[in-house]
């Protein structure tokens, strides 16, 4: 299997290292005028891993779809339509992608795999692959589990099989669906825990319970199966993503509460407005999403509206715990 990773940021320089130590033939490329491509470039490394001489790093395109047969995509989510545009510029009809990234297009509420469809690649050659761990722990050699999932039963078995090694477990869904919801809700939860760290630690508890009914809900409303909520690619991703020094999502939360401004990518901030509209379509009440969503988006004093948004799940009316 040749494989291709499109985006060197820090998730795709470790999924690039992390399969090239499994002995497959990796091309890793990254856009010439982004910064963690001329890193790599530069010094070939970054803060995460140091890129292996048997893999080829490229910024020409064409070149990293010609060599694979597997192309594994790892950029931001909101980018991945547009990206896209390039990518089929190139004959790739006959390649199998894998999305190595959580989230959900802000502005139609789509998954990214119906992006993915909708930008002409065949559904039965679609992956995702995601779930809890953090680079910084793999590359100590700390082992987690992780989740393929498809609609093709063949390309999932096949990728999960393959890409199995003592660092990784891999399992393969059955709910592409929930699977992707479950994937990028988890970072809006992240969120809120990162607040949480600065207001009210204890409240993460019920944080993790009434976070993944919220998501549950959407899924089941959605067509897909609410038990996906309560597996690695949601629940079990909690642990890595409201717990973690290293999560992006936790600490732009804890930020915001602060009353200070985290720099770096942090997906949840976008997916909470996707997952607002997709409760608005499908009539699902997803009350932290909404406070999150106004934290994020709202104006004025970012600690103070945090405290606000807290305050209004508290007073919101009772209902029974399971609904």
């Amino acid at each position: 299997m040749n494989i291709s990773v499109l985006g060197c940021g820090r998730w795709g320089s470790f999924i690039a290292w992390y399969l090239s130590r499994q002995g497959f033939r990796v091309c890793s490329w990254g856009d010439e005028a982004s910064k963690s491509y001329r890193i790599l470039k530069e010094t070939g490394r970054n803060e995460y891993v140091a890129l292996d001489e048997k893999i080829t790093l490229t910024c020409n395109l064409e070149q990293a779809l010609s060599h694979a047969d597997t192309v594994v995509i790892s950029i931001s989510a909101q980018g991945l339509r547009g990206f896209m545009k390039r990518v089929t510029e190139f004959p790739v009809s006959d390649k199998r992608f894998i999305l190595c990234m959580k989230g959900i297009e802000a502005d139609t509420g789509k998954r990214l795999s119906e992006v993915m469809t909708e930008s002409g690649i065949s559904s039965e050659r679609i992956a995702v692959w995601v779930g809890p761990g953090h680079i910084q722990s793999f590359v100590r050699g700390e082992p987690n589990c992780m989740v393929i999932d498809s609609v093709s039963d063949a390309l999932k078995k096949e990728l999960a099989e393959a890409f199995k090694s003592d660092l990784i477990r891999f399992y393969y869904g059955n709910d592409l669906l929930g699977t992707e919801i479950g994937a990028a809700a988890k970072n809006v939860m992240g969120i809120a825990a990162g607040a949480l760290d600065v207001i009210c630690v204890p409240l993460k508890g019920p944080l993790m319970a009434r976070g993944a009914r919220e998501v549950a809900r959407l899924i089941k409303a959605m067509g897909g199966n609410e038990l996906s909520a309560y597996g690695l690619a949601h629940l079990g991703d909690y642990e890595t993503t409201l717990f973690s020094p290293y999560s992006h999502n936790r600490t732009y939360g804890e930020m915001l509460a602060r009353g200070e401004r985290f720099e770096k990518l942090a997906e949840g901030v976008a997916t909470s407005g996707a997952m607002r509209l997709l409760g608005i379509k499908y009539g699902v009440e997803l009350p932290i999403t909404e406070a999150v969503f106004n934290v994020c988006y709202g104006g004025g004093d970012d600690a103070l509206r945090c405290r606000e948004e807290i305050g209004k799940l508290f007073s919101r009316s009772m209902k029974p715990e399971i609904y």
